[in-house]
């Protein structure tokens, strides 16, 4: 017994074994077990899915990877641009996100509605088109009839088939793909910003374009609001490009404005009437060429030039004789009477089959801004639908009157930044045109189309940070000023670093590797001085230099 206390006393102190839960937990790499347990369920649910169902069903989960794997790299190259190593991480969060988003759309169309919506029709008619493609013969031409013109449904019925000749007539699979399309929408727009507003908080609007409900839901179906989501990010990335000067702009514009006039030409054509406004209020080079001049009458002309063209196509898609004032308010009046249907109705005091007439007075804008943005209100929500989008609506007014100290800086920014200035003009055309919409639903859709540019405006900084002074809290280091979108930014020196020369007691921070016995000092590299070669006179030996020059203890 005598013995026993002494032993019990060296067991107390010697250190207690692992358990058999923790030895496992070291013992197996979980990311990699994690990793493969997941691979397994989603192998196990597509050879599931390829027995019960069909490959309308089961082809989603074959289109789902692919398109991962192509977004992937481009997001990894895109944030390798960035110095910030969260970017990858965010653009990845939201390209999941918006695939994710495909689902819950779907089931909407062809569960909630019971396939009430255009993407049944699409599905069938750009099936049928894919089938075509498959068996003729390209090269000898395609002669296919859709049964209506090429403009406005017929186009989005054209992608729909070509969709499908590559990844086969797959009503999900075919969700998925214009969901992705539409999320290369909204990186534009967030590039867009990039390029030609940099000063913005940028990633407060990441936030807000790439995890909005309505952009995240609506532009993720078969049909027009995730091409043409797309397409108006493509022609804002181009208004970008132009307005900063840089190569490609044009190509952009082009190619953008003719995806939206081949479905929605109206919005091509607000969209044109903001660039012009931008263009003019654009700043001037400091030292201008001799060519600057001449480069801006033919950038000028070529932009009037799609200007016509895009009015020519909008009274060739409404029908109507002539751009004046009578025919524009043919096409609001008839809107409106097309879309005064549904329990979602705005306002019912007009018979079903009379087409109001609108004013084309500016001075119903402000209603119009509010009609178009913030509505509806919650007390008008008549469907569970309506609620939701009533509820992100209220943030958005509240996020506006919160932000209306900023927005009051916005007509003396429009010279400095004349990206803003296209913002507010496309902003403003939008909802006095689209004010004419007549129907809850409709409206919660087409609004997707302006949301991207209406949250600029939230983003706009304060009035300290425009004039240069110091900001209260430190910016996000992955802003990216104009001109270094193709690597990553190098950080500025702390201090201005003093070079030795003739009279002169600095030590050069560039030396060459390779000098002279008599150059060499002799001693070790333990027993250098405190100071390195870059460190400023003033600056103590516990301080470090770190990104963006400033220095902390």
């Amino acid at each position: 017994m005598a013995r026993s206390a002494p032993a019990r006393a060296a067991r107390s102190r010697a250190p207690a074994r692992p358990s058999a839960v923790a030895a496992l937990r070291d013992r197996v790499p979980w990311p990699s077990a994690v990793a493969a347990t997941l691979v397994t369920g989603y192998v196990t649910l597509f050879v599931v899915a390829m027995v019960h169902t069909s490959y309308d069903t089961w082809g989603a989960l074959l289109i789902l990877p692919v398109l991962m794997a192509v977004g992937t790299p481009l997001l990894a190259r895109i944030a390798a641009a960035n110095p910030e190593r969260d970017v990858f991480r965010l653009l990845m969060l939201a390209m999941t996100a918006k695939l994710l988003c495909a689902f819950p759309r779907y089931l909407m169309a062809f569960v909630l509605y019971g396939g009430a919506a255009d993407a049944k029709m699409y599905h069938q008619k750009g099936a049928e088109l894919a089938a075509y493609l498959d068996q003729a013969d390209l090269l000898a031409g395609v002669h296919y009839d859709l049964g209506m013109k090429v403009a406005g449904t017929g186009f989005v019925i054209i992608v729909t088939g070509v969709v499908y000749a590559i990844t086969g007539p797959s009503l999900i699979g075919g969700f998925l793909v214009f969901s992705w399309l539409g999320f290369w929408g909204l990186l534009l727009f967030w590039r867009a910003l990039q390029i030609a507003f940099p000063e913005a908080d940028t990633r407060k609007y990441a936030k807000l374009v790439f995890f909005l409900p309505s952009l995240l839901f609506w532009p993720s179906s078969i049909g027009k609001d995730a091409w043409m989501m797309f397409c108006l990010g493509l022609t804002t990335y181009g208004t970008a490009r132009l307005l900063d000067r840089r190569f490609g702009a044009f190509a952009c514009i082009a190619l953008g404005s003719l995806g939206t006039a081949m479905v929605r030409p109206h919005v091509t054509a607000l969209a044109g009437a903001g660039l012009m406004v931008a263009y003019v209020l654009r700043k001037r080079p400091q030292q201008a060429s001799a060519l600057g001049p001449l480069r801006t009458i033919l950038t000028a002309v070529v932009l009037g030039a799609m200007a016509v063209l895009m009015l020519q196509q909008v009274s060739t898609f409404f029908g109507t004789d002539g751009t004046g004032g009578d025919a524009v308010n043919q096409v609001l009046s008839e809107t409106s009477r097309r879309t005064s249907q549904g329990n979602s109705m705005i306002s019912a005091t007009a018979p079903e089959d009379a087409a109001p007439k609108f004013s084309l007075n500016p001075a119903g804008l402000p209603v119009a801004v509010v009609s178009v943005l913030f509505r509806p209100f919650p007390f008008e929500a008549s469907n569970i639908q309506n609620l939701i989008q009533s509820v992100e609506c209220f943030a958005l007014l509240v996020m506006f009157i919160r932000s209306w100290p900023r927005l009051t800086r916005l007509p003396r920014l429009f010279v400095q930044r004349s990206y803003l200035a296209f913002t507010a003009v496309y902003t403003l055309l939008f909802c006095w045109a689209f004010s004419t919409i007549n129907n809850m639903g409709i409206l919660s859709r087409e609004r997707v189309q302006v949301l991207p540019l209406v949250l600029v405006l939230l983003v706009v900084p304060a009035a300290s940070t425009a004039r240069g002074a110091p900001e209260r809290r430190p910016p996000p280091v992955w802003r990216v000023a104009p001109g270094q979108w193709g690597g990553r930014r190098r950080p500025p020196e702390a201090h201005p670093v003093r070079t030795g020369g003739p009279g002169s007691d600095g030590a050069s921070p560039i030396r060459s590797p390779v000098r002279s016995p008599a150059q060499s000092p002799a001693r070790s590299p333990a027993r250098s001085p405190a100071r390195s070669p870059v460190q400023s006179p003033t600056q103590s030996p516990t301080q470090s230099p770190t990104q963006g020059g400033s220095t902390t203890p």
